[in-house]
């Protein structure tokens, strides 16, 4: 019997996207563009969010 997963929910900030390579404009001593990789603040580069559990009020 096959094992559902659900989706998880997509990063809003993002859109999925979290990690970019940004060119700083320079080139390395071989002659290739330097980089910089930036991640989503929000996910910290996974590209979900997680579901908050609410707490059941005793």
């Amino acid at each position: 019997m096959p094992q559902h997963t659900l989706p998880r929910q997509i990063c809003a900030h993002c859109d999925g996207f979290p990690t970019v390579t940004i060119t700083t404009g320079q080139t390395t001593p071989d002659g290739q563009r330097q980089t910089i990789t930036a991640h989503c603040p929000a996910c910290h580069g996974t590209g979900h969010t997680r579901t908050v559990s609410k707490a059941v009020a005793a």
